[in-house]
């Protein structure tokens, strides 16, 4: 029997009812493979602030740099949009804090949910098997940030050093060797300094991996090839903000925000694992919600980061058992399915483990 420590941060919105979904599956598969997962639940983001005065307080730091891994259900919301700090900050506080630099997030479409992708067929007939690998703790969103006092302009930094540019493209790169070798660096090389660097920097890392392929696309035409042809793809690498951006349209292409992972990770096998989507406040507390997107989440931690590579393998295999018994969240539902709710379809998960 393996035992394992999570930290759970359910945070806010529809955060607490998906994160559920996931223990719940988790339980079945501790159950089934004698396992043991110790959880602690702890606070940040917006419910962090009404309890605590702030995003991220240090018990929850502590806590999660003792933990073997962090699972995340999302953050925010217009309740705290006039707070003196974002709810957001947490999510940047404890990244940098867990020092998680990269972020995976695979784009699959799954063939029962075919019909829910806002592409025709015959853009699809390929299929769509895309891993947007972001950096995450550099870039834009952690530069010095400048307001005039008079409020009449505001700008912000982007800023990438040559070390965070080649350890994210390592990712990358070896990620590439597990799938088709092939992987497309995102930028504005025509504008940008920091652009001109990361692909400078990119060039040179690929000599290291002579196997696989490496392109570059600017971030809008890259936007433009997702829609066209998202077949074409099978690793991206980009900055944080151009990752941001991209990671959620490979995911709308994929049928829905709801159904998607993602993995940060760092130098350790400790990661924080999460869904891609936000916190929905406008369903929170309703049970229609999607846990999918969370449970195969910690699909990815149990192989990434605990090494429970056929765990996760029964994860996914029941996701697939319960979308093939066409049972459908609102977000996915379509003619002549089921229509189930947040605890419902993790209950049909975890009963096909």
């Amino acid at each position: 029997m393996a035992e394992f420590n999570i930290a759970l941060i359910p945070g806010d919105g529809i955060g607490p009812e998906i994160v559920g979904g996931a223990v719940t599956v988790l339980d079945a598969v501790s159950k089934k493979y004698g396992h043991k997962f110790n959880y602690t639940e702890v606070y940040m983001g917006g419910c962090a602030i009404d309890k605590y005065g702030e995003p991220l307080p240090q018990e929850t730091v502590d806590i999660c740099k003792k933990s073997d891994s962090v699972l995340l259900g999302a953050v925010g919301g217009p309740k705290w949009d006039n707070a003196p700090v974002r709810p957001e900050k947490g999510l940047l506080g404890i990244r940098k804090a867990l020092e998680l630099y990269s972020n995976l997030r695979p784009s699959i479409l799954k063939p029962q949910l075919k019909d829910a992708s806002p592409l025709k067929d015959e853009k699809l007939k390929n299929g769509l098997n895309v891993m947007v690998v972001r950096e995450l703790t550099g870039g834009i969103y952690f530069g010095e940030r400048k307001t005039a006092s008079d409020g009449s302009w505001a700008s912000d930094e982007e800023k990438y050093s040559v070390e965070e540019v080649k350890r994210i493209g390592k990712i990358a790169f070896e990620t590439a060797m597990l799938r088709d070798k092939r992987v497309v660096s995102v930028d504005k090389a025509n504008v940008l300094d920091s652009s001109k660097l990361w692909r400078k920097t990119m060039i040179e890392l690929s000599k290291d991996y002579p196997e696989v392929e490496l392109t570059h696309m600017y971030v809008d035409n890259a936007a433009m090839q997702l829609a066209i042809n998202p077949a074409q793809f099978d690793v991206i690498v980009t900055s944080n903000i151009f990752g941001d951006i991209l990671s959620d349209l490979s995911s709308a292409i994929a049928g829905s925000i709801g159904m998607l992972p993602s993995a940060s990770l760092g130098a350790t096998k400790c990661g924080m694992y999460e869904p891609i989507h936000g916190s929905a406040p406008d369903i929170a507390g309703m049970d229609i919600a999607n846990p999918i997107a969370t449970i195969v989440s910690a699909a990815m931690m149990l192989e990434m980061s605990f090494g429970l590579v056929e765990e996760a393998k029964a994860i996914n295999s029941a996701v697939d058992k319960v979308l093939d018994m066409n049972y459908r969240t609102t977000d996915i539902m379509s003619d002549g399915m089921t229509k189930v709710g947040c605890a419902e379809m993790a209950r049909l998960i975890a009963e096909n483990i």
